[in-house]
């Protein structure tokens, strides 16, 4: 049925929940709804709209960050799947992790080091930079303010959950 993003009382994300467990918050009270889908969730009395992200009402401490990893799923998840030259979206298979600044030339498999590119521009660009190379990156890449990037499901949710997972 799908995921909702769960904002703690600041706005920062907190976790992912079923849409189910999310409409309990909501009719509990325990949230309120942010961001919506065009699709309405309905009961024979009750029909609300189906929730993408919530608020808590109230503010839940979190411990630091975790660190997520740098791996290819993170990767291509965080860049929806799509050439961060070209911005074609090809087959899964087809796509591969490019260092920015080549590691030939000393550069680090970071987050803000690391973007998703398809075959042929990763071979166009070799081991230069994207200057030398005469290519310009879409986005420039970011470490994601939260884990639950690796969990993006429908283009809608990524839409609505864009705003609060970076940072």
């Amino acid at each position: 049925m799908g995921q909702v993003l769960v904002l703690n009382a600041t706005y920062e994300p907190l976790s992912v929940v079923s849409v189910q467990r999310a409409v309990i918050l909501l009719l509990k009270e325990k949230a309120e709804l942010i961001e919506a889908a065009e699709a309405r969730l309905r009961s024979e009395r009750f029909s609300i709209p189906r929730p993408l992200v919530i608020r808590l009402v109230y503010y839940v401490k979190i411990p630091r960050r975790i660190s997520l990893p740098v791996t290819r799923r993170t990767v291509l998840a965080r860049d929806n799947y799509t050439c961060q030259y070209c911005n074609t979206m090809p087959p899964r298979q087809k796509l591969t992790l490019d260092h920015v600044l080549p590691r030939s030339r000393g550069g680090k498999t970071t987050w803000e080091n690391v973007v998703t590119a398809c075959q042929k521009c990763n071979g166009r660009k070799g081991s230069r930079t994207p200057a030398e190379a005469n290519m310009k990156l879409i986005t420039e890449p970011k470490r994601p303010r939260y884990v639950a990037i690796a969990a993006l499901s429908s283009l809608e949710a990524r839409r609505a959950w864009d705003k609060y997972m970076w940072e």
